[in-house]
């Protein structure tokens, strides 16, 4: 236990040999370490796994997932220890406020960097669903504008072909009702177009010739009906439409497993709203209190730091920064006045050095002078 509370200790960035001095201080900094150790973990966890997404499908997915997992875990918990050690409690309240103010947003833009990979794995499966959903409509949309820009494309070949069709189905229609007309002749069915004379006679004959003249153009016609179905399959082949289909069940599990850090987040977005436009309240607000959650749990070392009183450990830690502070002010004041010291005696040293150079320098001019001049 003793070694568990010396490592919180050491994440939330006391003094450790100065805390030992005040046992009442431990759990409140264990507890404000505990939770500057675990928004780090969870940092790691979603780093991670953002990053696995990054280079999903390489052999070292892995192994970057793992190394920058563990890379901004100790980032963000670095930063947490700084932004929790470096408000100073024995500071007034407004000074603390106005110390935390900054570090607070800096740790909601932590929260909400951690919170989103987090919240792409919690809602995995709705996710899936809605990139099925979004696959299949642009896959449908990717169609229809094939099909849209063929028909503009062969305007033309596509009303010969609607007519050729037209023509043949209603010319095979007739055939059915001349077949008819020629049983009933040739069975003496009375019609108002047919004689009623039972036997092959003459206008049984008429009737045959008829149909097999009619029967020959609608051969003709479905030739000319193939012939132009074959030309617009094989531009359709050309143009691509014919290896465009809806993706199947197997296919979109495939797409949405490979699905990138992107569009995963752009379907988490889009959970807040149904297919039909409207805001599904009860999915954007689980979306938004899992965010808050996260966020929150950023805060709360400097929340705890900040609504913890003044304990005797702070006030230990300010008699040691005040004593610091003097010994350093002593210290300036005796490298300064030594410096001075020095400094003078540098100066009458040069001086009188100086002078002595200066007087014998006169005396040897006088004994050189010559006195007859």
């Amino acid at each position: 236990m003793n070694n568990i509370y010396r490592f919180f200790w050491f994440c939330s960035g006391v003094h450790t040999a100065t805390l030992e001095k005040h046992p009442t201080e431990h759990n409140k900094y264990v507890g404000i370490g505990a939770t500057i150790f675990f928004t780090g973990l969870f940092a790691a966890l979603s780093g991670g796994y953002a990053m696995y997404f990054v280079f999903k499908g390489d052999p070292g997915a892995i192994f970057f997932a793992v190394f920058f997992g563990l890379l901004w875990g100790l980032a963000i918990f670095n930063m947490d220890r700084y932004i929790v050690s470096s408000i100073n409690k024995n500071a007034s309240t407004w000074k603390q406020i106005a110390q935390a103010t900054p570090r607070i947003l800096l740790a909601i833009m932590i929260g909400l960097v951690i919170s989103r990979p987090l919240e792409l794995k919690i809602f995995d499966k709705e996710i899936r669903e809605r990139l099925k959903i979004s696959y299949t409509n642009s896959q449908r949309s990717r169609i229809d504008t094939l099909n849209s820009s063929f028909n503009k494309k062969y305007t033309f070949e596509l009303n010969q072909l609607n007519e050729a069709k037209a023509r043949r189905d209603s010319l095979a229609s007739g055939l059915e009702a001349d077949r008819q007309k020629l049983n009933f002749e040739i069975f003496g069915n009375k019609t108002t177009e047919t004689s009623g004379v039972m036997g092959y006679g003459p206008y049984a004959k008429r009737k045959e010739a008829e149909l097999q003249q009619r029967t020959q153009n609608l051969e003709a016609l479905t030739a000319d009906v193939q012939r132009l179905e074959r030309f617009v399959d094989d531009r359709k082949t050309f143009d691509g439409l014919m290896s465009e289909r809806l993706f199947t069940g197997k296919q979109l599990d495939s797409l949405t497993s490979h699905a990138g850090f992107a569009d995963r987040n752009w379907a988490l977005g889009q959970l807040s709203f149904n297919p039909d436009g409207t805001r599904d309240e009860n999915t954007a607000r689980a979306v938004t209190f899992i965010g808050l959650l996260f966020i929150f749990f950023e805060c709360l070392p400097v929340f705890v730091k900040m609504m913890s009183s003044r304990g005797p450990y702070d006030r230990s830690v300010e008699n040691i920064e005040d004593a610091q502070n003097n010994s350093s002010t002593r210290n300036r004041d005796f490298e300064v006045g030594v410096t001075d010291a020095v400094q003078e005696t540098r100066v009458q040293t040069e001086t009188d050095k100086q002078k002595i150079i200066i007087k014998g320098q006169a005396e040897h001019d006088l004994q050189n002078f010559d006195w007859n001049k």
